[in-house]
């Protein structure tokens, strides 16, 4: 594996799907400022190399991250301009490629914030989830005071940033946070990532297209997401992947996409 701009974080590609590992288990894979740097500039490199389709985020096989290494940030003074870990939750939250995540231990405050962030989340049984900030002094982070309540609703959101108790895996799946339970780590990583390559294998204007109209269908009306999905629509039947899946079809062949570009072309919507 080749490192970041951190030693605690591995990054490498594999067929398609660049794996960021957080691996720092002596420290339950806490979070200092530069990981989440190092982390932030992964997701933005990523997400503007064509050879990349999927961000998998990944943790140890016990650990998926404690949350903030609390020494660190009360310590850290950088007035050079944004936090660290602000510039993370910003990477995620506009990353224009899929974010699929494995989940493995402890997952506790940004540990579980990030996955709400995430297009797919697969977690093992013996996972534990936690929204700790009011036992903290603190109120939520990363935007979950309002994706909470959207995938979960207001109840089910409240009782976990209000209480801010930990809670086990089947919980997570049932509040819509985690698409699936798997018995061990080793079946959390191999079904995170067989996802995330059967995404990888599809048109990429595709699949960057139903990520655009997913995320801004869930900021807007359902006349401005009729509006918006019709654009895209008509923007991405002219494109090269398109013909590339409608010839690989009609000739009975594996289709190509390694070349092409699901962005080349595209203007915002507006």
């Amino acid at each position: 594996m080749s490192e970041a701009d951190d030693n605690h974080i591995l990054s490498h590609c594999d067929g398609g799907v660049q794996i960021l590992h957080i691996h720092r288990p002596e420290k339950k894979n806490a979070l200092t400022g530069d990981m989440y740097r190092a982390l932030a500039n992964g997701i933005r490199m990523a997400d503007n190399d064509p050879a990349v389709r999927v961000i998998l985020l990944r943790g140890e096989e016990d650990c998926f991250t404690s949350g903030n290494d609390v020494n660190d940030f009360v310590g850290s003074d950088d007035r050079s301009g944004e936090r660290p870990s602000v510039l993370f939750m910003k990477a995620i939250a506009h990353a224009r490629k899929p974010l699929v995540a494995a989940v493995n231990g402890l997952a506790v405050g940004i540990g579980t914030t990030l996955l709400m962030h995430c297009d797919l989340v697969y977690a093992a049984d013996d996972a534990w989830l936690q929204l700790p900030f009011t036992r903290l002094g603190l109120c939520p982070e990363a935007g979950s005071s309002y994706l909470a309540p959207l995938l979960m609703g207001h109840q089910r959101a409240a009782e976990l940033l209000l209480l801010g108790e930990r809670f086990s895996a089947d919980k997570a799946r049932d509040c819509g946070l985690v698409n699936e339970v798997l018995p061990t780590p080793e079946a959390t990583l191999t079904a995170a990532m067989q996802a995330a390559k059967e995404i990888a294998s599809k048109p990429p204007v595709a699949i960057w297209g139903t990520k655009q109209v997913l995320h801004y269908a869930r900021d807007h009306s359902t006349e401005d997401s009729l509006r918006h999905m019709g654009w895209l629509q008509g923007a991405i039947w002219s494109n090269a992947n398109v013909r590339e899946a409608i010839s690989a079809m009609q000739e009975k062949r594996e289709a190509n996409f390694a070349a092409l570009s699901p962005l080349k072309g595209f203007r915002e919507f507006g």
